[in-house]
């Protein structure tokens, strides 16, 4: 059985935003609406929950030395639904302090086509 593609519209804007240690404390309506959980489906769930097991361990492995160093990750990402299909998002995520406590926060748009098609490619080879 084929795996069905979900497509973000050109208006969608993924936001999400986890603890340290990558548990989700916050997700917009454009999140619940391409993932297909709700709210509190994801709220208090590692942000895994969306991983597609088509991503490379080391993709993740890169994000999550990046933000932790404080920097800026940007990647174009496949996600899976709850419902077990798939989504392609390009997405930034950054680290942020808040009362003292470390947060990651994710925006996630549309990815062109090419980048797409080049995220598969280096994927396949990782």
């Amino acid at each position: 059985m084929r795996e069905h593609e979900y497509k973000l519209t050109k208006g969608t804007i993924i936001v999400s935003q986890t603890d340290a240690k990558g548990k989700i404390i916050y997700a917009n309506e454009d999140f619940c609406k391409i993932s297909h959980y709700t709210k509190d489906e994801l709220i208090g769930q590692p942000h895994n929950i969306v991983r597609h097991p088509d991503m490379p361990k080391s993709t993740f492995e890169d994000l999550w030395g990046t933000v932790k160093s404080g920097e800026v990750w940007k990647g174009i990402v496949k996600n899976r639904t709850k419902d077990g299909g798939y989504y392609w998002v390009n997405a930034t995520i950054y680290p942020s302090e808040y009362e003292g406590e470390r947060r990651y926060f994710s925006v996630r748009v549309r990815p062109t086509t090419d980048e797409v098609e080049k995220a598969q490619e280096a994927y396949s080879e990782l």
